[in-house]
């Protein structure tokens, strides 16, 4: 790699670094790009050489806050007993542990709206889809005979029902529940779901 590109390459990394710092303190609403090229040292126009575009540079927050939470939830399933509910309930629980120590670039996550006719590039929607297997897995080990579709469904449905409550636990208005209690309401709702699946599919 010439000299050339690897100070593009280190530029553009200090520009993800300073996305990242900029939405965790700001918010989304607060990431300025003429703030952005000031804080790295290049001109305003020069961002654009160095990402595509807005969408692309949250994008790629996106990505390391996605690496991030992947890290959180593997660690979460080793720290306690295999027995896949079990697994299920550390799972959502970190869930909501990383949304409230990363709560501006985990709402960000799910705030960022591309245009319509734009389309979320393959790298950001493996980043999301490589999540689910920390639900599918326990998941298939629960209910061995349904099938791949199922699961999918299943795991999308569980983590729907967690992601809202996490969501609505974490709004800082009248809804705000404390997080011990949302941690243990949570744990309730997982096992519940599990435990009803259960009973259905005898």
């Amino acid at each position: 790699m010439t000299k050339t590109l690897e100070r593009r390459e280190k530029l553009r990394a200090d520009l993800i670094l300073a996305a990242e710092r900029m939405i965790a303190s700001r918010g989304l609403a607060g990431l300025k790009t003429r703030d952005l090229a000031s804080e790295i040292g290049c001109a305003n126009g020069a961002v654009y050489n160095l990402v595509a575009d807005v969408d692309e540079l949250i994008l790629r927050v996106g990505s390391r806050t996605l690496h991030r939470l992947d890290d959180a939830l593997s660690a979460a399933e080793g720290a306690g007993e295999p027995a896949p509910q079990e697994r299920l309930v550390r799972i959502a629980i970190a869930y909501c542990d990383f949304a409230a120590e990363n709560l501006q670039l985990w709402r960000a996550l799910f705030e960022h709206r591309m245009a319509a006719d734009k389309i979320v590039p393959d790298w950001s929607v493996d980043d999301q889809m490589r999540l689910f297997r920390h639900i599918y897995v326990p998941l298939a080990a629960l209910f061995p005979r349904r099938s791949p579709e199922e699961l999918g469904i299943t795991a999308r449905s569980l983590f729907s029902a967690v992601h809202g409550m996490v969501a609505l636990g974490l709004e800082q208005k009248l809804v705000a529940v404390p997080l011990p209690a949302l941690r243990k309401e949570i744990a309730g709702l997982v096992r519940a779901m599990i435990d009803g699946l259960i009973a259905r599919a005898a």
